[in-house]
C-alpha cells in the first residue's frame, strides 16, 4: 500500500531514526502542511518513515510510532533528514545496514535536505561529496575531519547545492523548508507560511551571530527604527550614513551593531529586502520590469537583473514566468 495518497500533491518524506529530535520533525510537517495555493488546495503531503517502521525513540521522554518504513523513501519527492542524538558522537565505520538500505529506496533525481546534524548521514551516505553544505557550528570540527571532500559553509543558515540541501542549528530547518517552499511556490506563499507560523520569512546572515555571543541589550544595540525606515524608503537610495542617523550614532558603530544583531552588513541586508519587494512585484503585478526595479530601488533593471541572478539564480523574467501565474490563482 503508497504511503502516499495519489492527488498530485508533491510528496515529503520524512525519515527518522532513534534519538530523533521531535522539533526537527515537527518543523517539516509544520511548514510543509501549512502551505497552500491560492484555493486553498494542500500543496504538500507529509509523511513519517522510519528504516524499520515501529517505536522510535526521541531525545526526549517519549517515541513516536512510525508506521511507514523505507518504502516511502522511493515515492518521495523530496526527503528530509532531521538530527538524532546518536549524530553528537556518530560511529567511524559507514552507516549502519538498515540506515543504508533505506537511503538506497530514494531515486535518482530525488531533493534531499537535512536539518542540523542529520548532514551526517547525508556525508556518511556520500551524497554530500564535492558538495557545498552546513551543519551544527558545535558538529563542524568533526564533520571536516571526517568529510574532507565536503565543503562545509558555517557563514549560512542553509545551503542548496542543486537539489541536495543541508541547514545549519535546528531552528535553521524552518529557514530551509521555507526556502524549499519559496522555491517551488514562491515568495508569497513561503511568506504566507511564515506569516501562520510566526516567523521571518528570511533570516539574515549566518550561524556565526549565535556563536557564544552574549543576549544585546535592545535598549542600546537595537538598530530597528533604521530597518523600519529603509522597509519605507526602498524605493529611493538608501545610505549608511542615513541608516546611522536614524539611530544618532556614528556609521562605523551602527555597523557594528547592526552587524551583531542581524549578522550580517546593512548593505547586504538592503539588497535582500530588496530582492524580495522586486519578487513580491513580479509575483503580485504586472509592472513592466523596470518599474518593479525603480520601486524595489535598484535604479535600472541591468541592476536588478543582476541581484537576482546573483541571489536566486534567475533572471526577473524567468521568476515571473514561474510564478506570477501561481501567486495570481491562474
Amino acid at each position: 500500500m503508497s504511503a502516499f495518497a495519489d492527488d498530485g500533491r508533491h510528496r515529503v518524506a520524512v525519515l527518522v531514526r532513534d534519538g530523533v529530535l521531535p522539533f526537527e520533525l515537527a518543523i517539516v510537517h509544520r511548514i510543509f502542511g501549512q502551505a497552500r495555493a491560492p484555493g486553498g488546495a494542500a500543496l504538500y503531503e507529509v509523511v513519517t518513515c522510519a528504516p524499520v517502521p515501529g517505536p522510535i525513540h526521541t531525545d526526549a521522554d517519549f517515541t513516536i510510532a512510525v508506521t511507514h518504513g523505507p518504502e516511502a523513501l522511493a515515492e518521495a519527492d523530496t526527503v528530509v533528514v532531521p538530527g538524532s542524538e546518536a549524530d553528537h558522537d556518530p560511529a567511524d565505520g559507514p552507516l549502519e545496514p538498515p540506515l543504508a538500505a533505506a537511503l538506497a529506496n530514494i531515486r535518482p533525481g530525488t531533493r534531499i535536505a537535512s536539518i542540523c546534524t542529520g548532514s551526517f548521514v547525508l556525508a556518511a551516505a556520500g551524497l554530500l561529496a564535492g558538495r557545498r553544505a552546513t551543519t551544527h557550528w558545535r558538529s563542524s570540527a568533526r564533520n571536516r575531519e571526517r568529510f574532507p571532500d565536503v565543503e562545509f559553509d558555517l557563514d549560512v543558515l542553509y545551503t542548496d547545492d542543486d537539489g541536495v540541501l543541508t541547514s545549519a542549528g535546528a531552528a535553521a530547518g524552518i529557514d530551509l523548508c521555507l526556502h524549499i517552499v519559496r522555491t517551488d511556490h514562491g515568495a508569497a506563499v513561503a511568506n504566507e507560511v511564515a506569516r501562520g507560523t510566526v516567523v521571518p520569512p528570511h533570516r539574515d546572515g549566518g550561524q556565526a551571530q549565535y556563536v557564544n555571543q552574549p543576549v544585546p541589550d535592545p535598549r542600546t544595540t537595537s538598530t530597528r527604527r533604521a530597518r523600519e525606515w529603509a522597509l519605507e524608503n526602498l524605493h529611493r537610495p538608501v545610505t549608511l550614513r542615513e541608516l546611522a542617523a536614524r539611530e544618532s550614532t556614528s556609521t562605523r558603530t551602527f555597523t557594528r551593531r547592526f552587524r551583531d544583531e542581524i549578522g550580517t552588513s546593512p548593505g547586504r541586508w538592503l539588497v535582500r529586502q530588496r530582492v524580495e519587494r522586486a519578487c513580491a512585484l513580479l509575483e503580485r503585478t504586472d509592472l513592466p520590469v523596470e518599474a518593479v526595479a525603480t520601486a524595489a530601488g535598484f535604479g535600472t533593471a541591468g541592476s536588478m537583473r543582476l541581484h537576482l541572478q546573483s541571489v536566486l539564480g534567475v533572471s526577473p523574467s524567468a521568476y515571473r514566468a514561474t510564478f506570477r501565474g501561481r501567486s495570481a490563482g491562474s
